[in-house]
């Protein structure tokens, strides 16, 4: 509620006042993102005062037009930042800009401690209520730690930003000066989402649980993922930043934050970014709460939730699982030590987990998953902890994984022009075996839209098309079938899978074959406990059938469903029927077919029963 008590207003004084007040080599604080008191900052950019020499400008991050790099191309300024994107990249890297190395959840202590020692504060506020408040609005960041080591504190009013709830309010008495600001809050337009963009969210979104507890940045991909997570239960927000997507996301009812243990019921957040609409929103929302950023990025705090999740926007991805982060302008908290606290957050939740998320290529054309990316700026070189990588390609998950396994799976989720050259690329670096085989058309032909899950008794097994990254899935099946199931799958005595041969069985011409896999457990973490295709004959619109399942989960019924899935697929690709070879003592075999709702026409040879399994019965 805005204040109907005017009698703060005889307090206001010009910005030239409050500049009187500064001595020279003064550290003047200045609060963060679209709070940042742009009147205040203008006003000190363009003043010829004589006492504003060998200023440090001290603020977390800079969004605003009114500290520009000529301003500080002088000596009277100079910035000190803990953020190294936006607009203060290129200023850091031209030796303009300090930039404090530093996780964001340490920052406050540095204030308090008087490591980094300031002499005036000057914050964005609303206008006091009636009981003589005003409150931090949209941004909280480091505030209040800055106004009480400050011996000048200055508040910058502006009508226009929200009052919000959580640990934002002031009383008025605290501010030496106030001021009246001249201009509006900075709002952020809405992020184009295009198709490939989109499809990376809704990738992403399939990762996400009912009930997880999200972190969300600002961008195209956080537009994109925000649409398609709607159709979730019960998900809680613990976020560095609140943004459109995310009031979308609460209005869509999908947000409840009745699962988190840390702020339940409320959306916890540090700063918002955003168009008018939000900054309305937020007005006196009790169902957002905002809080200082020492709570916002504690890895803690954020541990208690279940089912954390932080999404992160990345630039490149190599094969190895290192993660180069985006700078420059966009680039929000994605910095490695801004990520840090978060990915730490993540590590401690239970079933926590850090995505990072790309596009397969740049809008150029370039790719965005490369060999390595040791010699790019703003890597996030912890690929021992990266876990998970998500492309409009699909997902990669890397966790557990051998060096050469993690290359098989990002090379899977590679832009499909690209991964031939990866493939050559990661032979000659001696990460995939120099015998590597690659079916360079199989990468535009994966039918990833097949995909299906199915209970089982007591199970639920997720059947998908097989891929390069599972050879070791499948060596494993095969080095736990017994010798009795060995012989009746491949009618002889099979002793050993080699990488030579399984590779061979895990790249499938999808032209003209399919093979189907079926998993157990967590994605990313189970196990391959069946497999079925077929392979076209040549010269014959029927197609070859065999297919395998755990000894461990026969008689589940889970052969005659993967028998029947193939059915349908073949009959959708123009397949006229199956033939194969089952031995007469493989009664388990017979059973399947017998179940399969499809004629069998059977004859019965040398032990081996050769059967017919046209579609069309006529």
């Amino acid at each position: 509620m805005k204040s109907r008590n005017p009698e703060w207003k005889s307090r206001l004084v010009p910005p030239d006042a409050v500049i009187q007040k500064i001595r020279p080599g003064m550290a003047i604080f200045l609060s963060t993102g679209v709070a940042e008191p742009r009147t205040m900052v203008r006003h000190l950019m363009k003043s010829k005062s004589a006492n504003l020499e060998d200023l440090e400008l001290i603020q977390l991050v800079s969004f605003g037009d009114a500290i520009s790099l000529e301003a500080l191309q002088s000596k009277n300024f100079r910035l000190k930042t803990f953020f190294s994107g936006w607009v203060s990249d290129r200023a850091i890297r031209q030796g303009q800009v300090d930039l404090i190395p530093s996780r964001f959840s340490r920052i406050a202590r540095f204030i308090s401690d008087q490591r980094i020692p300031l002499d005036a504060a000057i914050v964005q506020v609303s206008p006091p209520n009636d009981a003589g408040y005003c409150s931090l609005g949209i941004s909280v960041d480091v505030a209040w730690e800055a106004l009480e080591r400050a011996a000048i504190k200055v508040g910058e009013i502006n009508p226009q930003i929200p009052i919000t709830f959580g640990d934002t309010f002031v009383p008025v008495f605290e501010f030496d000066d106030l001021i009246l600001s001249e201009d509006p809050p900075i709002y952020f337009e809405r992020w184009p989402v295009d198709p490939v963009m989109d499809q990376v969210g809704q990738n992403v979104a399939a990762l996400i649980e009912d009930g997880a507890c999200l972190a969300f940045s600002i961008g195209p991909l956080y537009e994109a993922l925000a649409t398609h997570l709607k159709s979730k239960r019960h998900l809680g927000i613990h976020s560095p930043f609140f943004t459109d997507p995310l009031m979308e996301l609460m209005e869509s009812g999908a947000v409840t934050n009745r699962r988190k243990e840390s702020y339940r019921g409320k959306s916890l957040t540090s700063y918002a970014f955003g168009t008018p609409e939000l900054m309305a929103w937020l007005d006196g929302n009790p169902l957002v709460e905002f809080q200082r950023i020492a709570k916002v990025f504690d890895p803690l705090i954020i541990g208690r939730n279940p089912k954390f999740v932080t999404v992160i926007s990345a630039k490149k991805v190599d094969l190895y699982g290192r993660v180069a982060l985006k700078t420059g302008k966009g680039n929000v908290a994605t910095g490695p030590a801004e990520v840090m606290d978060f990915f730490h957050g993540a590590e401690l939740s239970e079933n926590g987990r850090t995505i990072f998320a790309l596009a397969s290529r740049e809008g150029s054309g370039n790719a965005n998953i490369v060999l390595t990316v040791r010699e790019m700026p703003n890597a996030f070189d912890m690929f021992e902890s990266v876990t998970t990588v998500v492309t409009e390609f699909g997902t990669a998950h890397l966790e557990g994984r051998t060096l050469r396994e993690r290359a098989q799976a990002l090379i899977e989720i590679a832009h499909p022009d690209d991964r031939a050259d990866l493939v050559e690329q990661a032979k000659a670096a001696r990460i995939l075996y120099a015998d590597q085989i690659f079916l360079k058309e199989s990468g535009r032909l994966y039918p990833k839209d097949i995909l299906v899950e199915q209970a089982f008794k007591d199970i639920t097994v997720r059947f998908r098309p097989i891929k390069p990254s599972d050879e070791e899935g499948m060596r494993r099946l095969f080095y736990r079938f017994s010798d009795e199931t060995n012989y009746s799958r491949y009618f002889h005595s099979l002793r050993s899978m080699p990488h030579s041969r399984m590779q061979e069985y895990v790249n499938v011409d999808w032209s003209k074959d399919m093979s189907i896999v079926g998993l157990t457990g967590e994605e990313g973490k189970g196990r391959i406990i069946a497999e079925g295709r077929y392979l076209r004959i040549p010269g014959s619109g029927d197609a070859e059938l065999a297919f395998i399942v755990d000894e461990a989960y026969q008689g589940y019924g889970i052969g005659t469903f993967l028998y029947r899935l193939l059915i349908r697929l073949a009959k959708e690709r123009g397949i006229e029927g199956f033939v194969a070879d089952v031995l007469f003592t493989n009664l388990g075999m017979m059973k399947v077919f017998q179940k399969g709702d499809t004629p069998v026409h059977a004859q019965l040879e040398g032990g081996v029963y050769h059967l017919r399994i046209p579609f069309d019965p006529r």
